[in-house]
C-alpha cells in the first residue's frame, strides 16, 4: 500500500498543481492585465476564458481532490500517520477551495460567459470581477497548502 498511497499524493499533487498554476497566473498576471482593458474586452475575454476553463478544469479538480481524500484513506488504513494528517489537511484545504470557488468564483464566471455569449457588456463588469479578484489570493493560498501538505504526506509516505 505504501507504493499506492505515493502514486495517489502524486495525482493529488498533479492535478491540484494545475489548478494552482492558473490561479497563480490569474492572481499575478491576467488580474492586472484585464485592469488595463476596457469593459468589453473584459467581458469578451474572461467570459470566453471562464466558458472553456470552467468546462474543462471540473474533472481535473475533482480529479485532485478525490486523490488527496485517496491519499489520506489509504495512508491511515496503512497506519502512515504523517501521510493520512497531511492528505487529511489538504483535502480540507481543497474543500474550503471549492466552497469559495461555488459561492464567489463560479457566479462571475457564469455571468461574464452569460454575457460574453450574448455579446453584451454587463453595467457592472467591473465590480463581477472585483468580485472574483477579491478571493483570487485566498484560493491561491489554499492550493498553496494543499500542495504543500500533499508534498509532506508524499514524502512521509
Amino acid at each position: 500500500m505504501h507504493t499506492l498511497v505515493e502514486i495517489l499524493a502524486g495525482l493529488a499533487i498533479l492535478a491540484n498543481g494545475v489548478v494552482y498554476g492558473t490561479d497563480v497566473f490569474g492572481a499575478i498576471v491576467l488580474r492586472p492585465a484585464v485592469a488595463a482593458v476596457d469593459d468589453r474586452t473584459l467581458t469578451q475575454l474572461l467570459g470566453h476564458i471562464h466558458r472553456i476553463a470552467d468546462r474543462r478544469f471540473a474533472a481535473v479538480g475533482a480529479g485532485g481532490l478525490l486523490a488527496a481524500v485517496a491519499t489520506a484513506v489509504l495512508a491511515a488504513a496503512s497506519a502512515r500517520w504523517v501521510s493520512a494528517a497531511a492528505g487529511a489537511l489538504a483535502t480540507l484545504a481543497l474543500v474550503v477551495f471549492l466552497a469559495i470557488y461555488a459561492r464567489i468564483s463560479k457566479p462571475v464566471n457564469t455571468a461574464l460567459t452569460a454575457a460574453a455569449l450574448a455579446d453584451r457588456v454587463p453595467a457592472d463588469a467591473r465590480r463581477l470581477q472585483a468580485r472574483w479578484d477579491s478571493v483570487i489570493n485566498g484560493r491561491v493560498a489554499l492550493q498553496t497548502f494543499a500542495l504543500a501538505a500533499l508534498c509532506v504526506g508524499l514524502v512521509a509516505a
